[in-house]
């Protein structure tokens, strides 16, 4: 029988080395194998990061286990909330409390609910988006942020599901506390934004009173001709809401083109409304306020 290699490229179980022919003695963490999880062994000069883990994490996990909460997030790759940036352990879910999981790094979550959806990524079962959602949102206590982190999923570049999904989803969790705050503002969600500052951008208007304004919406001169595309915009009022981040000072090539399509915007009509960090995460009364006016 052939020996498995000693160095192999992807995480694996000592008990499934040990079923293939190997010996304990060459099993053994420390040199060219460490072991990143009791009965888990990994070449030491293979990466570490967290698609690494849980596929380490992986192969001693049981068949209904799924990877969900942050780390979900996170293998989704949808931005994470930043009440749980700082979490790096692995979580996992499941159904079945024979399964539960009880090793270190590793929180476990118990789900009574009837259905688990489940999607895979990179071959790891991973809550999906949808229930990622729910799982991590009601554990957050401001309204505003299951809000931005309904945004996350639905990202212009990176639909990962749609509005009546994630309101399924969260009418069909029971029992669950905080479960109806995410059901309440699942309504406030808008598909199609670029980032957390522009959804938060929205939310400190439309909070402030201000009708919502459209996200992403194109402007096109009368013959199709197209002039930008606008963080968000009031079409009836021709007034767009534009949002400057880091981009914009990293990326000169896209400062430039930005500038040179909002003066195409003013020359058309339009006014321009700029938005920075400093407005939101302020007490925003500037932004509303000039916001207001342009509405005037």
């Amino acid at each position: 029988m052939p020996m498995p290699d000693p160095r192999p490229s992807s995480p694996f179980s000592v008990r499934s080395a040990l079923v293939r022919g190997a010996s304990a003695e060459s099993l053994r963490a420390g040199g060219e194998l460490v072991a990143p999880f009791h009965g888990v062994r990994l070449a030491a000069a293979a990466r570490t990061d967290l698609l690494t883990r849980c596929q380490a994490l992986a192969t001693v996990l049981g068949d209904s286990v799924a990877f969900s909460h942050g780390t979900a997030l996170r293998l989704l790759g949808v931005d994470v909330p930043w009440t749980l940036a700082g979490d790096d352990a692995l979580h996992v879910v499941s159904s079945n409390p024979a399964e539960r999981v009880d090793r270190p790094g590793v929180v476990a979550h118990r789900s009574r609910q009837k259905r688990l959806d489940v999607v895979e990524v990179a071959g790891l079962r991973v809550t999906s988006p949808a229930q990622t959602f729910v799982h991590v949102g009601v554990g957050l206590r401001r309204p505003d942020d299951v809000v931005v982190l309904g945004d996350s999923f639905l990202r212009r570049k990176q639909m990962l599901t749609s509005v009546a999904e994630l309101a399924r989803t969260a009418e069909a969790t029971r029992k669950v506390k905080g479960i109806t705050q995410v059901r309440e503002q699942v309504e406030r969600v808008r598909p199609g934004t670029d980032s957390v500052m522009e959804t938060r951008t929205r939310l400190l208007l439309t909070s402030a009173g201000l009708p919502c304004p459209r996200v992403n919406e194109v402007v096109r001169l009368a013959d199709g001709t197209y002039v930008k595309r606008c963080d968000m915009l009031y079409p009836a009022r021709m007034v767009a809401i534009e949002y400057d981040g880091d981009q914009h000072r990293t990326d000169k090539e896209q400062w430039r083109d930005d500038v040179r399509r909002r003066r195409w915007l003013e020359e058309i009509g339009v006014t321009v409304v700029v938005a920075v960090a400093d407005d939101i995460v302020g007490d925003g009364t500037r932004l509303v306020e000039r916001t207001r006016r342009a509405l005037r």
